[in-house]
């Protein structure tokens, strides 16, 4: 008897639309990144104290998390291109408003506009290359995948700083548009199949599919558990730093993306073969060491070592929830499941840069990055003791 097709020859990863879908994440995080670090002096000329940029950011955060779950359910009721596509147009229309906008209310108002673009835009580029990439190279798949968006958080942030002062926020603001631009034009390129071929007819009995679907509440708390950690590197670190005489710790945050591009396509074909555990092992244990090291770091070679620990560590572990996630889930579910991970994604972030912000306040930066890290302790427990659902039959 003859085996299936996808047992004796190797499903083709690199298609036409695989390539447009990373292209097009690799433009828009371009385009989101570049106004990152950018956007708050641009504030701050508008007359923006630090509460008000908090604001700023955090009606941004929040715009994604709430919007998340009813994207990847209209994902599943209604196809992915046309929501993919207007993402995008929301991304763009927000950002074309930063160049005029003469308010800090209305720039707030932006912001929310902005957070449900890029909630809309990244929750469908995630589900199309989840329906894209075969199923026997979906690790590896989603390790590339991620490895643009890395690449791009490596490269448009620092671009956005050097470029600012001669050239301004206007500029910064025009390049992001014309980055936007250029993924939607990718976007508009990828040929997916009809919602039929998709799998997307089938309904649950009298009416629509629920936003949640449970089946993904483990990957999400093993996601929001890893990304707590992460709020306090991103946020904190640059302080910290200058506390412990640091001037310039930039040379973590390069170190750290360098590891993640190393890492991610690395740990996704390890997955493929091998399944998560040990991925999950490695990963969360690395985030661990990590952030203990780091709040013991006082000199630049162990803030580094750090560094890499922890994109060792989230390469590693990202792209395998994002596969775990959706194995074994039917196409007309997908968006729901993404939907719900990527929430879990941003809710950490949030939620870590507040409550580790706190204990920074009342403790300092060290005891802070300490007590974070038994974050990933928590996700690795959850991941390895979670019940097993009952059989049937």
């Amino acid at each position: 008897m003859n085996q299936p097709p996808d047992m004796t020859k190797k499903q083709k990863l690199w298609t036409r639309d695989f390539i447009l879908i990373c292209a097009a994440t690799f433009l828009i995080f371009c385009g989101f990144q570049i106004l990152m670090p950018t956007l708050p002096k641009y504030a701050a000329t508008l007359g923006a104290d630090k509460k008000m940029i908090g604001l700023i950011n955090g009606i941004f955060t929040i715009a994604a998390v709430s919007f998340r779950p009813f994207i990847g359910r209209e994902l599943d009721l209604r196809g992915r291109k046309g929501i993919y596509l207007g993402g995008l147009a929301l991304f763009f229309l927000a950002v074309l408003g930063y160049i005029w906008v003469p308010t800090l209310f209305l720039l707030l108002a932006l912001r929310l506009v902005h957070g449900l673009g890029w909630a809309t835009s990244s929750t469908a580029a995630g589900t199309i290359v989840a329906d894209i990439i075969p199923p026997s190279r979906r690790g590896e798949g989603m390790g590339y995948y991620g490895l643009f968006s890395t690449l791009a958080m490596a490269i448009a942030p620092a671009l956005g700083l050097t470029l600012i002062p001669n050239y301004g926020f206007s500029f910064i603001a025009t390049l992001s548009l014309i980055l936007t631009a250029g993924a939607f034009l990718a976007g508009y390129a990828i040929q997916l199949e009809t919602r039929k071929n998709q799998g997307l007819d089938s309904r649950p009995p009298g009416g629509k599919p629920s936003v949640f679907d449970k089946r993904a509440l483990k990957v999400s708390l093993v996601m929001l558990f890893m990304t707590l950690s992460y709020g306090g590197v991103v946020t904190f670190l640059p302080l910290y730093a200058e506390e412990r005489g640091i001037a310039n710790i930039g040379p973590f945050f390069t170190i750290y993306a360098l590891s993640l591009m190393v890492t991610r396509p690395v740990a996704g074909k390890y997955y493929d073969r091998k399944g998560p555990n040990h991925v999950i092992l490695f990963g969360l244990l690395s985030i661990f060491f990590s952030t203990v090291l780091l709040s013991q770091a006082s000199a630049l070679p162990l803030f580094l070592i750090s560094g890499i620990l922890y994109g060792l560590g989230f390469g590693s572990i990202q792209p395998t929830l994002l596969a775990l996630a959706i194995q074994g889930i039917e196409p007309q579910r997908r968006g729901a499941v993404n939907g719900t991970v990527m929430s879990a994604f941003d809710l950490g972030i949030g939620v870590g840069s507040l409550s580790l912000g706190l204990i920074a306040n009342a403790l300092g930066y060290s005891y802070m990055y300490l007590i974070s890290s038994v974050t990933a302790l928590i996700g690795l427990a959850i991941f390895f003791f979670w019940p097993k659902p009952a059989a049937t039959g």
